[in-house]
């Protein structure tokens, strides 16, 4: 909105409302908020002045001491590398609309980025790739549609395939795998379902019905969020399992001892997935709390074991 009322002085509220989709009272509640913004390490004096007498009085909206953003913007090294990153994992997702905006971006930014452009060019980020194009194709199909999906799910922690309808929200990336999000008919709950893992799909002949009360999850810091819910485990690692600690969020970590050893805590929605995570860590982790998790993870251990005899 500022760079409009930059050029347009005067501008009516009602007409800056209309323009942007918002209500009167949106705006002027956003000029508020604007009156006490500027670039950081400025003084009170030096912040985007609004004069909301004229708001509030004639209904006309007047922007002053903004010059500032009239300045071509630079992007710093980091934020360059990190956006051409970011759109290249874009072009390389399966089913993605819009390619043709993607591509046109990213060859803008090339240009003017220069050396930039080549130090992204050695990230590589691995998307899913032609095994599950037809299933992310189908999928845009269905959200595109609005039509509901079936799919045949495997779901590895039963080593089982369900069936399921769903009806789909978006698809995300996560950590490089493709995501379809949807409201599960099974389940009567939001899902996720990795599309690697889709061994079949169907587009229905129904019209999806998303529930009001559904929610896309808030993926930005991972795809496991634990909660206060969620049990609470702690496992003693030596120095070889301190990746454990930058890969999975954990409630605390503490120094222990002075091999570089490390004790974290952490929140455990399903124990089948730190009962194989333990297995996985051998000598390098081992769960001292809760007391009958360790001992079956024990058990495990034992299993696995005899199975060489």
């Amino acid at each position: 909105m500022l760079p409009y009322l930059r050029s347009h002085p005067q501008a009516p509220v009602s007409e800056v409302a209309e323009l942007f989709g918002v209500s009167e009272r949106q705006v002027i509640r956003d000029l508020r908020v604007l009156w006490f913004s500027g670039l950081p390490g400025l003084s009170m004096g030096d912040y985007i002045e609004v004069d909301m007498e004229g708001v509030e009085g004639e209904g006309v909206i007047s922007v002053s001491n903004a010059d500032y953003l009239a300045r071509p913007l630079r992007l710093r090294t980091d934020e360059a590398v990190a956006l051409l990153v970011a759109l290249r994992t874009l072009a390389e997702v399966p089913g993605s609309f819009e390619r043709d905006a993607i591509d046109r971006a990213i060859t803008k930014l090339e240009q003017a980025a220069g050396e930039v452009a080549e130090r992204a060019g050695a990230v590589q980020v691995q998307v899913d790739g032609d095994a599950v194009a037809d299933v992310a194709g189908t999928v845009r199909s269905a959200l595109d549609d609005g039509r509901r999906l079936h799919l045949s799910y495997w779901v590895p922690a039963r080593d089982e395939t369900t069936e399921r309808d769903v009806d789909p929200m978006r698809l995300v990336v996560v950590d490089g795998r493709l995501y379809l999000e949807g409201w599960c008919r099974r389940a009567e709950e939001v899902r996720l379902f990795r599309l690697d893992r889709v061994a079949g799909i169907k587009v229905l002949d129904v019209a999806a019905q998303v529930p009001r009360e559904a929610r896309p999850r808030d993926l930005s810091g991972g795809l496991f969020q634990p909660s206060a819910d969620d049990e609470l485990v702690t496992i003693r690692l030596t120095r070889a399992g301190r990746w454990i600690a930058d890969y999975y969020p954990c409630e605390s970590a503490e120094e222990i001892g002075e091999d570089e050893g490390l004790e974290v805590k952490l929140r455990v929605r399903d124990r089948r997935w730190i009962r194989r995570l333990a297995l996985r860590l051998g000598a390098s982790g081992t769960v001292i709390d809760p007391p009958d998790l360790a001992e079956e993870i024990v058990a495990d251990a034992k299993a696995a074991l005899s199975a060489y005899e």
